[in-house]
């Protein structure tokens, strides 16, 4: 009986010894785990929206993952800047517009790796009831603008055209606009266009203006990092730009699964959430991505950046400003 018994409890820690050792090669064999992932971060400009769909869809398809990055994505907000948390240290990549990355670069060594929004969605939304049809109309104005980083492009064609306006904080309410308390409102086509739509306004009682139609056609939302990110770790950020577009290529082919994705960040975030509202802004940031124009997703056009700086230096925005060659280190190219 005692061989027997010995046999039989040696058996059982013999196959379990087995079966953790083939686990562990399969671990040690698994291309995500061969090596320790990168953690890095990146900080979006606001609160989770469609407008950010290809970076949460890339996180939760594992795309991240599969380039060997753990990625931290952190919400911006009304009191959250993109640049300051990347002046801080507090990420290592941030979204942000073209007009805001040359801004900042006069105090702080930024450049693009990756450009997304290939088209501007920025606009003036008035009441036809105003009588304004055009940008001229705006001289005399009351004019609704963001603060910090989003009003650069209006200031700018404020000063080409030489309009005298008066310029009243925007906060990312409308409720100024719709009680007549300024002409016109600051918006993003996805976004607040449409929001005044969901409010009961009809098309026809708006009049859109917008900034790409006035020759202001700036590219927004692309991905930036400090000069020193990209020389120390050239690899990273190739890859994170890489699974990015995987993102966005995913989002637009799965629009369905990519809202469920982006409504379920929303009401972690205890945002205010609605579907309808979340896929106009999808299909308008797919406009503006995947434009007809001969644009590669991922990749700042150097045309659309001389355009931008020129801009921007003409109507004093900026003294001196880089290079396209120094401000962008396509991780594509």
């Amino acid at each position: 009986m005692l061989p027997f018994n010995n046999r039989s409890t040696k058996i059982p820690g013999t196959t379990a010894c087995t079966m953790l050792l083939i686990a562990a090669l399969a671990i040690a064999l698994s291309p995500v785990y061969a090596q320790a992932l990168d953690k890095t971060s990146l900080v979006l400009q606001w609160l989770p929206q469609a407008q950010f769909a290809g970076y949460f869809v890339a996180k939760d398809k594992g795309f991240y993952e599969e380039e060997g990055i753990d990625l931290t994505l952190i919400s911006g907000g009304p009191d959250v800047l993109a640049s300051e948390q990347l002046d801080a240290g507090n990420a290592e990549f941030a979204t942000l517009f073209l007009t805001t990355g040359l801004q900042r670069r006069t105090t702080l060594p930024i450049v693009n790796i990756g450009q997304f929004v290939q088209r501007s969605a920025l606009m003036l939304i008035a009441k036809k009831s105003s009588c304004i049809t055009s940008f001229k109309d705006l001289n005399g104005k009351k004019i609704g603008l963001w603060g910090n980083e989003f009003q650069i492009q209006a200031r700018a064609l404020f000063r080409q055209m030489n309009l005298k306006v008066t310029v009243v904080p925007q906060s990312s309410s409308l409720d100024l606009f719709l009680r007549g308390g300024v002409h016109a409102a600051s918006g993003m086509w996805y976004n607040e266009y449409h929001t005044l739509l969901t409010y009961g306004l009809d098309e026809e009682e708006l009049h859109p203006l917008f900034f790409n139609d006035a020759g202001l056609n700036f590219p927004e939302d692309g991905i930036y990092c400090l000069e020193q990110t990209v020389e120390m770790r050239p690899e990273l950020c190739q890859k994170l730009v890489r699974a990015t577009i995987k993102g966005w290529e995913y989002t637009f082919a799965h629009q369905d699964e990519a809202l469920d994705i982006v409504m379920h960040r929303m009401q972690s975030a205890r945002v205010p959430a609605n579907r309808a509202h979340q896929r106009w802004m999808l299909k308008r940031m797919e406009d503006i991505i995947m434009t007809d124009e001969a644009a590669t997703m991922g990749v700042l056009r150097k045309d659309d950046f001389e355009r931008v700086r020129q801009t921007l230096l003409d109507t004093g925005f900026l003294d001196t400003a880089p290079t396209f060659e120094e401000f962008y280190k396509g991780a594509l190219q």
